[in-house]
Order: C-alpha cells, then structure tokens, then sequence
C-alpha cells in the first residue's frame, strides 16, 4: 500500500473499475463511489445501461437479460479486475458479488479480500 491513504485506495479502485468498464462492457458509468470496508472493497455505479439495455427493460424478460448477460460477462472477464485489487491493495480478491438494477441503472459490485485492509490503512 506503499504509505497511501484510504482515499487515495479508493479513488484507484474507482479508476480501475470505470476502465474495466469501458473496455469490457462498452460504455464506463457516469458515477462512481468506492469504500474500504474492513476486508471488503465496495462499488457503487450509476448511469451503467446502455441505449440499448434501456430499450429491452421495456420489453418481456428484459430485466432478467440484462442481469443474466451482465453477471456472465463479470464471471467470464473478473480476472483482469482481480489482478487490478490485487496491484492496488496488494490482498488476493476471495469473491465478488455484483447486482444491478435496471429501475435505476445502479450497479454494486462487492470484493472480499485476503484480509482487514481498513486494519491495515489504520497503521499508516
């Protein structure tokens, strides 16, 4: 963590998930907040649905698409953003759990880490 603040961790992580957006997902939210909770990173999204995701909510069966396609696509490319936590918080990621909601086109994703990072942001 190289003496960084908690603050400084979070606005990385920030950093790091709007790009991963961007490149895997195809468009980066238009708000981002991330908090250090104990041995947890925790990310708030807004503004995530595409046009065209926006279109399908309408439709039958589109909310359960856009969630079904969206977890697949973190399950399938959650290597990159697991090397990212790691490089910024130097903890191995244990899991992530991700929902999104197509009534507010909020998106949570959840890390849990090797270890209590907020402990060990307190020592510096």
């Amino acid at each position: 963590m190289n003496g960084r603040s908690k603050g400084e961790i979070e606005g990385e992580v920030s950093k790091l998930i709007v790009q991963f957006e961007k490149e895997y997902m195809g468009r980066g939210p238009s708000e981002v907040r991330t908090h250090v909770v104990e041995d947890m990173v925790l990310v708030r999204l807004k503004g995530v649905l595409t046009r065209a995701e926006q279109k399908l909510i309408s439709g039958q069966d589109g909310t359960e698409l856009i969630k079904k396609l969206r977890a697949t696509l973190l399950e399938n490319t959650k290597e990159p953003l697991y090397e990212g936590i790691k490089s910024i918080t130097n903890l191995e990621v244990i899991t992530f759990h991700t929902d999104i909601s197509t009534v507010s086109g909020e998106k949570v994703i959840i890390f849990t880490l090797s270890d209590d990072l907020e402990k060990k942001l307190r020592k510096f």
